[in-house]
């Protein structure tokens, strides 16, 4: 069976960092590019991050230079290092594999359960 699971969400106070994971079982993580997205209460799903086959990054612009996202092959994980955050960071966040990245999560074909990220003082 075909599964990612997130870990690594919490409560953080504005500023503070967290360090999400996205773990597969049953598939190879880096035959599929991983994307980080996130969904805050009353808001649309929205693309953070995603990090291709070949290793390129990509980042919304909301998160560029305060995220990055990377992998690690032998543990079959990616991580999503979340720096200086704000509020507006607040969200569930989900990992999901597809052929190649997209911003449009509709594309891609497999998704985690999600882990609540909270940055609040």
């Amino acid at each position: 069976q075909l599964q990612l699971v997130e870990s690594g969400g919490g409560l953080v106070q504005p500023g503070g960092s967290l360090r999400l994971s996205c773990v597969a079982s049953g598939f190879t993580l880096h035959y599929y590019a991983i994307g980080w997205f996130r969904q805050a209460p009353g808001k649309e799903r929205e693309g953070a991050s995603c990090i291709s086959r070949d290793g390129s990054t990509y980042y919304a612009d909301s998160v560029k230079g305060r995220f990055t996202i990377s992998r690690d092959n032998a543990k079959n994980v990616v991580y999503l290092q979340m720096n200086s955050l704000k509020p507006e960071d607040t969200a569930v966040y989900y990992c999901a594999a597809n052929s190649f990245c997209r911003w449009h999560g509709g594309e891609y074909e497999y998704w985690g359960q999600g882990t609540q990220v909270t940055v609040s003082s």
